[in-house]
């Protein structure tokens, strides 16, 4: 297909109008997230968001550990902090419409600019099938939307420490690894495919977090890891659009991300990394070491055939201009969908989120299937939904078992103050 019908879902006037609306309004909204991600200031509140923020997997962008213990609480101001990150789930009124339409916003917009990503994305590498060079790129939009937002003073801009930086680093390298392997699968693979075998993350963040911090969750939790592994495994079994460097790629995005949620719990554990580390300045101090990380891996696996790609892209476009104009745009999406994410972190519980996000990976597999019209048999269409209903079982058992041993460390630290 040409370049032009690629673009055919977003060339009406509508269409564009949406667009530009829904991403104005995202790059207003992101402005206003303020509060502390880690360090001196306030460690124990940003720990509780750290362990919300694991709900939200990211490409995608879970910017924290799975098993992050739950924090203990010494008095009553910290325990007002803690009602404060979870949402104000206590202290927001159902009747509040103002506060109920900011929530629908956020979720909406997470979910269109989830779905305008992929899809645009796909596009982009159906004509430019470079996905370390693409996926670079994308890095440094969003390093410049988010250095943007601190010059003209949207947002104070962060300081780190020596500690700070090398906690951000090793952040972003696997932040850059996993990311640059999801683009390897959505390149290789469908959209709907890539995100089928994505939806076993919580399996590997699970073991990796298990095996590094020595700390294991309940059997039941486990347990419920049995429908996500065996649903994706029958998916793939007779998957039409099989392909094992897809199959590969995704897997291996998998571990790179749970071991970035390991490197985050580490940095978040930190008191001395810096300051105004709000989470979407961390995720923008992240988004840059990814991106300077990237470019020599982008080199060595594209450098020499990426001039002779890049001509025939263009070659083969109608517009050039739309061409580049998606490709911006891709960058754009992918790094406000996180910056979005976090805004519905501060305003609904964990539970609330975990359903949202599975929505949400539900949303992005129709979303691609009707866009690129690719085939799905039924045994992939069972396969997928059994993993996907798996991982919303995990999230909310997950959930259930934090809730209880914060409950406990609570009740425990009540008795020590009387």
């Amino acid at each position: 297909n040409s370049w032009s019908s690629h673009l055919s879902t977003c060339d009406t006037p509508i269409m564009k109008f949406s667009l530009s609306a829904l991403l104005f309004a995202a790059l207003c909204a992101s402005t206003s997230a303020t509060k502390p991600a880690f360090g001196a200031s306030n460690n124990k509140v940003s720990l509780h968001a750290a362990r919300s923020s694991e709900l939200a997997t990211y490409p995608e962008v879970s910017m924290v550990a799975e098993a992050s213990s739950p924090p203990t609480v010494d008095d009553a101001n910290d325990k007002d902090h803690l009602l404060e990150v979870r949402g104000g789930a206590a202290t927001t009124s159902s009747s509040n419409l103002v506060e109920n339409l900011t929530i629908c916003f956020y979720f909406f917009a997470w979910y269109a600019l989830n779905v305008i990503y992929n899809i645009v994305n796909k596009k982009v590498l159906n004509t430019l099938p470079a996905p370390l060079t693409v996926g670079t790129f994308q890095f440094l939009v969003g390093g410049l939307y988010c250095s943007l937002v601190w010059l003209v003073g949207l947002r104070p801009m962060p300081k780190l420490t020596s500690t700070g930086k090398n906690a951000i680093r090793n952040v972003g390298f696997y932040h850059s690894f996993g990311q640059l392997a999801t683009m390897v699968s959505l390149g290789a693979g469908a959209v709907s495919f890539t995100h089928i075998v994505k939806a076993m993350e919580p399996f590997f963040s699970a073991m990796v977090s298990g095996l590094y911090f020595k700390k294991w969750m309940k059997t039941p939790v486990y347990l419920t890891l049995i429908p996500v592994v065996g649903g994706v495994g029958y998916a793939c079994l007779k998957e039409l659009n099989f392909s094992w460097l897809a199959f590969g790629a995704a897997m291996s995005s998998n571990l790179f991300f749970a071991l970035r949620a390991v490197m985050s719990k580490l940095a978040l554990q930190s008191s001395d990394s810096g300051t105004h580390l709000t989470p979407p300045n961390m995720f923008g101090m992240v988004t840059w070491a990814a991106f300077f990380i990237s470019i020599p891996i982008a080199l060595i696996g594209e450098g020499q055939t990426f001039v002779g790609l890049w001509k025939d892209a263009l070659a083969s476009v109608d517009s050039q201009t739309k061409f580049l104009q998606s490709l911006v745009l891709s960058g754009l999406s992918h790094y406000l969908n996180n910056e979005v994410m976090y805004l519905a972190l501060g305003k609904v519980h964990p539970v609330t989120l975990a359903v949202g996000n599975t929505m949400k990976r539900v949303f992005i597999l129709v979303a691609s299937i009707i866009v690129f019209r690719n085939p799905v048999s039924v045994q992939a269409g069972i396969g997928s939904g059994v993993g996907i209903a798996g991982v919303l079982l995990y999230s909310l058992t997950k959930q259930y078992y934090e809730s209880l041993e914060a409950s406990e460390t609570q009740g425990k630290g009540r008795k020590r103050q009387a």
